[in-house]
């Protein structure tokens, strides 16, 4: 099996990765429509408004970032059924992944490759507690829902995922083993 570029990259230097996709989106101060009726829901905005993820994407890679996160933070099935858009899933997360790779493809050079990482955030659940409604989930539907994101973003093009802002560990492992069980 040969290495990743991205872990070939990695070795050789520090990769910068962006940041604050949800505070660079509130700078434009969408309404709405521009969410495609999900108000705050950034995740939809690849498929709503693929020019604004792509201006954000590109500030980052014209500052000299290495490395672009999707704008999928909120992309888990749990997340977006707060929003009517749970079936959508695969189609969100699969989108936003090509979205940050034609940014990146565009910004990379033979010297100096910029990589995706598909970006998984909590479900807002907290399977390890005993509140009867944070804890109502079951280990292996957790590992399903990151199973399902973790296949969308891959599939997309991402180089790597990434688990952000975790607040169970539970939760945490079975983000692990559902990014896992995909590859």
């Amino acid at each position: 099996m040969t290495e990743s570029a991205y872990l070939t990259a990695l070795r050789d230097r520090v990769l910068v990765f962006d940041g604050a996709m949800g505070t660079s989106v509130q700078r434009y101060d969408l309404d709405a429509e521009a969410f495609g009726g999900c108000m705050g829901c950034n995740d939809y905005l690849p498929m709503t408004r693929p020019e604004v993820i792509e201006e954000i994407h590109a500030s980052f890679m014209e500052v000299g970032c290495d490395v672009l996160e999707t704008d999928t933070f909120g992309g888990n099935r749990l997340k977006l059924d707060e929003y009517g858009l749970g079936a959508r899933t695969h189609e969100i997360n699969f989108g936003a992944a090509q979205l940050a790779r034609r940014v990146a493809d565009r910004y990379s050079t033979p010297d100096h490759p910029r990589f995706v990482a598909g970006s998984m955030g909590p479900t807002g659940m907290l399977p390890s507690s005993d509140d009867p409604t944070l804890s109502n989930i079951t280990f292996d539907q957790l590992v399903e829902i990151f199973y399902e994101q973790s296949k969308a973003l891959v599939e997309g093009g991402v180089d790597l995922l990434i688990i952000e802002t975790t607040q169970d560990i539970l939760e945490l492992k079975a983000a692990i083993i559902g990014a896992n069980r995909y590859f």
